[in-house]
């Protein structure tokens, strides 16, 4: 499964896309929630390393490739049932040679931060 193809399965959607920044959104339902109607932890994890990757690869030439090498999430609320909307927010922070670094925010519908990110990515140059 290509990244393309993962984003519509989670139906994320990246309505900015700028030099080193991205935003986007998914409307949170209950295929994202636990059995007891909060967002899985590992749904908002996806959300937070998809924006953080997509904005450092605003940053790369064609044909770079890349792959998380690992990623540290703070989850500062729980996201409950009907809480509509979650919007992220990804920013590349640095690009190196090798190695990438950022972050990323996810906040509900009422612009509550529920989520931060940092990453470190493995980039593999032609």
């Amino acid at each position: 499964m290509s990244e393309h193809e993962l984003m519509g399965l989670l139906e994320i959607e990246f309505e900015e896309v700028g030099p080193t920044r991205v935003t986007g959104s998914i409307a949170a339902d209950e295929r994202h929630h636990q059995p007891w109607g909060v967002v899985h932890g590992g749904m908002l994890c996806t959300l937070l390393d998809s924006a953080a990757g997509c904005a450092v690869h605003t940053r790369l030439e064609a044909g770079v490739g890349m792959s998380s090498i690992e990623i540290k999430v703070s989850f500062l609320s729980a996201v409950k049932a009907g809480g509509g909307t979650l919007e992220v927010e990804g920013r590349a922070l640095r690009v190196g040679r090798q190695v990438a670094f950022a972050e990323a925010h996810a906040r509900a519908g009422d612009g509550k931060l529920v989520a931060h990110a940092t990453t470190s990515i493995a980039l593999a140059r032609p």
